[in-house]
């Protein structure tokens, strides 16, 4: 019955909604950078959108590195073993400062690509000062991942979304004052918004820190382990899934940065239409990404107690949820797909380019939504493998070459660019379905036949 799946609904969204409001507020500290700087012209938005395509790139490896810490210190909660998920924990904030040092010298490395991938040289040259800086930013960024990665796997999702929130007020005001310029700081634009988010992301690290720290719950956690009992196997475990997830989050996000890059071939104007599609877009994912999160909890709980007639029927509840979700704003794209992009800039050009990637994008929002979320459900079961390759061959083998082809000047052009993301999504969310249906039922039958046995 319908019910079986609607009444986990409150549950879900018990969970996912301060993730959603949480990973919108690191989409917000792109808006607020995207709208101030809009203001100065399509050059400086663009070189916002180039210089943010390689942090992207970046972050979705960090990032991925990080999730590994969720299900693991699920599962240990799950099964009442607080000792188990202190180590994750412990051996986790080292992986992910590792990984935020190592990703900052790796862009400053990266940063003479730009030249060589046919942009318009004003863009290169406004974007490469301001990758500097937000580069660096990756660093707290990194080890404040470590710590919302592990409140997550405990079900408290709700005190990252506090410092996340906080943190965007800290960006803006400090986009105001350094991008234009007030009272005694410099007129510093695109640098300006840099520094923004750079101060912006320190804050947010001490924050959620200053406030786990001090909670009860979680002060057996803040047992800190001296340096010798730190383990190679359990380093070796967080590698273990964090490097896959970090390569499915790299498959999709430089098929989104490759858009990028076509888009730029095509001309400024086209670059910051994408910028606003993709930035608009990127708000109504971040919805789905609080019930991925979700997903990964709560099946990795249910993993823990072995109950896995329970973990299905809770994963599908998870995907009927952001299906209905995902189409109400896809409906909302549609309908205001004049009117948002206004919001941005007001070239007439870039805002009837925009629009019409908002038809794309609505298209869209519903296989991405599924893909997410079915991807964290597999999280949940530690099944990482299997769904690497499936987004290998979704977005590089499908979603890239339809990018391609169609996204030439003489083809569809930018909305060319769109229908190929289309059809990576679309191609991710049938296969990561197919798998966890396919791992769900074995489960139970193993249970099963366990029990058959037994009696």
């Amino acid at each position: 019955m319908l019910s079986n799946y609607t009444k986990e609904f409150r549950q879900n969204l018990k969970i996912a909604y301060p993730v959603m409001l949480g990973q919108l507020g690191h989409i917000l500290v792109a808006l607020a950078d995207n709208l101030m700087v809009g203001r100065l012209g399509a050059a400086q938005l663009a070189a916002v959108s180039l210089g943010n395509s390689l942090i992207f790139i970046a972050l979705s490896l960090g990032i991925g590195f990080s999730f590994a810490i969720t299900p693991l210190v699920a599962e240990a909660d799950g099964a009442n073993d607080t000792q188990t998920g202190r180590n994750y924990f412990h051996h986790g904030i080292v992986m992910c400062a590792l990984n935020g040092i190592l990703l900052f010298v790796l862009l400053l490395l990266a940063k003479p690509i730009l030249y060589y991938l046919d942009q318009p040289v004003e863009v290169v040259e406004l974007a490469i000062p301001y990758m500097d800086i937000v580069a660096f930013s990756l660093i707290p960024l990194m080890v404040f991942q470590a710590f919302k990665q592990f409140a997550d796997g405990l079900s408290n999702t709700r005190y990252a979304m506090y410092a996340t929130l906080v943190s965007n007020v800290v960006n803006v005001f400090f986009n105001f004052i350094l991008i234009y310029g007030f009272w005694i700081f410099p007129r510093l634009e695109l640098v300006g918004a840099a520094y923004g988010t750079l101060i912006s992301r320190f804050f947010m690290l001490w924050m959620l820190y200053y406030i786990l720290s001090r909670k009860k719950k979680f002060q057996p956690y803040f047992v800190w382990t001296r340096r010798k009992a730190f383990q190679l196997p359990i380093f070796k475990k967080l590698f273990d899934l964090g490097f896959p997830t970090a390569m499915q989050m790299l498959f999709e996000v430089s098929l989104f940065t490759s858009c990028i890059f076509l888009s730029g071939i095509l001309g400024t104007n086209a670059q910051a239409a994408n910028q606003i599609a993709l930035n608009l877009a990127a708000m109504t994912f971040m919805i789905a990404v609080g019930l991925g999160v979700t997903a990964t909890i709560r099946v990795g709980n249910q993993k823990g107690k072995a109950d896995f007639e329970n973990m299905r029927r809770i994963a599908f509840s998870l995907f009927l949820q952001v299906f209905l979700i995902e189409a109400v704003f896809a409906v909302g794209f549609i309908l205001l797909k004049d009117i948002l992009p206004t919001f941005y800039i007001d070239n007439v050009e870039v805002i009837l380019l925009a629009a019409q990637l908002l038809i794309v994008a609505a298209l869209f929002q519903l296989s991405d939504g599924l893909q997410v979320v079915i991807l964290g459900a597999l999280r949940g079961l530690q099944d990482v493998n299997i769904p690497t390759f499936i987004c290998f061959i979704a977005y590089w083998l499908v979603g890239f070459p339809v990018a391609w082809y169609f996204g030439q000047e003489d083809q569809m052009a930018s909305q060319g660019i769109w229908y190929g993301l289309l059809a990576g999504l679309s191609a991710s969310a049938v296969l990561l379905y197919i798998r966890f249906n396919y791992l769900s039922r074995k489960l139970i039958h193993q249970v099963s036949e366990g029990k058959t046995t037994a009696g």
